[in-house]
């Protein structure tokens, strides 16, 4: 895994309580059950979008990595400071 991937194996562990609500959204196939089931752990969901979609290991974890990018950019640019003007 490289370090790109590492980071958001990391990320995505770490959040994974806000990641979750979204994780429904973007793998419809998925149940709650499926993400308790994953507890935020990455090769368990790796494993579940295997099992639900019939995705190789390297795709799934390559959507997941694509996924959790996606969320950090949104969520900076949701967060970012409004430039101050004078």
């Amino acid at each position: 895994m490289d370090q790109v991937n590492q980071m958001n194996k990391d990320v995505f562990e770490g959040k994974w309580k806000q990641i979750r609500g979204e994780a429904r959204a973007w793998w419809g196939k998925l149940t709650d059950d499926d993400l308790d089931r994953a507890a935020g752990k990455f090769e368990a969901l790796t494993g579940l979008l295997q099992e639900k979609y019939g995705y190789t290991r390297q795709r799934a974890a390559d959507e997941i990595d694509q996924r959790v990018t996606e969320f950090e950019t949104n969520l900076k640019n949701k967060i970012a400071p409004v430039p101050v003007t004078k």
